[in-house]
């Protein structure tokens, strides 16, 4: 019988307060156990094993994020929306680590659950763009790099990666403004092969 008190829900939230504490590679069903005051088997009443442990904790982490995203940029428009969207990204990677690496996972094909989370999100960064006219492939692309630049400067930012003596906020919002003065002069029709 579950033990009075641990439900599915439980055991998830203290998983990605754990996964934002010690990492998301170092979370351990051992480790959660024990934070629960359960032995390990007791968690197999509530959840399947590790991969849908850490699927719950995607899912969540992009719905979590998405609101995030979307609160972020309720009546803001172009730059000012794309602005406010990167600083919320930022703050919500730092405040929750773990939660933040286990939505970096792509759905698998077929997990309908967290397909419709990744598209959600998507969509949210879809809509700030909108303001750019951008459509098809060239909003993808959009989609793609303003992910990429966030996401690197995020991971770089929490693995030490800036040691130079200049302030962090300031390279970030520069990057943020290359990234909407880009989207400003998207060239649709311009098409540089890189070497």
């Amino acid at each position: 019988m579950p033990r009075a008190g641990l439900t599915e829900e439980r055991v998830v939230e203290e998983a990605e307060r754990l996964a934002d504490e010690v990492g998301l590679s170092n979370l351990t069903l051992a480790a959660l156990a024990d934070r629960l005051g359960v032995r390990q088997p007791s968690l197999y009443k509530h959840i399947a094993g590790m991969d849908a442990l850490q699927r719950s904790i995607a899912i969540r982490a992009k719905v979590e994020l998405t609101d995030t995203l979307a609160r972020a940029a309720v009546g803001r428009w172009r730059g000012e929306a794309i602005a406010a969207v990167a600083r919320a990204y930022r703050t919500w990677a730092h405040q929750h680590p773990g939660r933040y690496a286990a939505g970096q996972r792509a759905p698998d094909p077929g997990d309908a659950e967290d397909e419709a989370a990744s598209n959600t999100a998507v969509q949210v960064v879809a809509d700030v763009l909108s303001g750019f006219d951008l459509g098809g492939d060239d909003a993808i692309d959009a989609i793609r790099a303003l992910r990429s630049a966030l996401h690197g400067f995020v991971s770089l930012e929490a693995e030490g990666g800036f040691g130079l003596p200049l302030d962090v906020d300031r390279s970030f919002d520069r990057l943020v403004q290359g990234m909407v003065s880009a989207f400003a002069s998207w060239d649709t029709d311009a098409r540089t092969p890189v070497d």
